[in-house]
């Protein structure tokens, strides 16, 4: 059994197969986290893209933990250069069969500047195949792009797509990414941190499960779902 942890945000935890992963650490700062970069268990962290609300804590989690950093090439460099060892870089369209599972960088529209103003490569998401054969893909910060219906060819079991509008895919976009997706169960994400993307997730899970086969899971920071 798989299960996953929304946090608040975009940060989600993972347990699969034995292995804890945190993805887009982002809990100091964060106004609805339900836990703290101090309590959360971590094998493995992965990291989206650049921006404060998603590397966030990630130094001090790994550093903490000793957890492998898995993240694009810059951002790998980037920590390492920030005193992190433990750093696993790929790109976007290459996979890797790591302990937990075959993990792929997919495509993501938005940006990736490091805190420090360096450069933080290319944003993107996750296609995860777990050990037992369940795939999720993490879509973290992005727009919406029609490669999407390429990952809905893989069988998707679960897809975490953001839904605040503003600054990623908003309502209207996300329920176009499931259509194209069509995954089992569809869990939204990035939104309500701040009043700037503040949605209504209720009222756009009965549109996605009136308007397709998808089943939508709401989560409360803290919350679970297992898989």
């Amino acid at each position: 059994m798989n299960r996953l942890t929304w946090y608040g945000h975009a940060t989600l935890g993972l347990e699969t197969d034995g292995h804890h992963l945190v993805i887009d650490p982002f809990f100091e700062g964060n106004p609805v986290a339900s836990t703290t970069a101090d309590q959360v268990e971590a094998d493995f962290i992965l990291v989206s893209h650049g921006h404060g609300d998603h590397i966030g804590d990630t130094v001090r989690i790994a550093k903490r933990t000793g957890a492998v950093v898995i993240s694009n090439h810059e951002i790998a460099i980037w920590l390492q250069k920030n005193g992190l060892e433990k750093v696993h870089g790929q790109h976007i369209g290459g996979g890797y069969r790591h302990t937990f599972g075959y993990l792929k960088l997919t495509l993501a529209l938005h940006g990736s500047q490091l805190p420090d103003g360096s450069d933080g490569g290319n944003p993107c998401g996750f296609l995860l195949t777990a050990n037992d054969g369940k795939k999720i893909y993490l879509a973290q910060d992005t727009g919406l792009f029609g490669d999407m219906k390429l990952i809905g060819e893989e069988g998707i079991d679960v897809a975490v797509l953001p839904i605040g509008d503003n600054y990623t895919m908003g309502p209207g976009d996300a329920l176009r990414a499931v259509k194209m997706l069509q995954p089992q169960t569809v869990i939204p994400i990035h939104y309500n941190t701040f009043d700037l993307i503040k949605q209504d997730a209720s009222a756009w899970a009965a549109r996605v499960e009136t308007e397709t086969d998808s089943k939508v899971a709401v989560l409360k920071p803290g919350e679970q779902f297992n898989f």
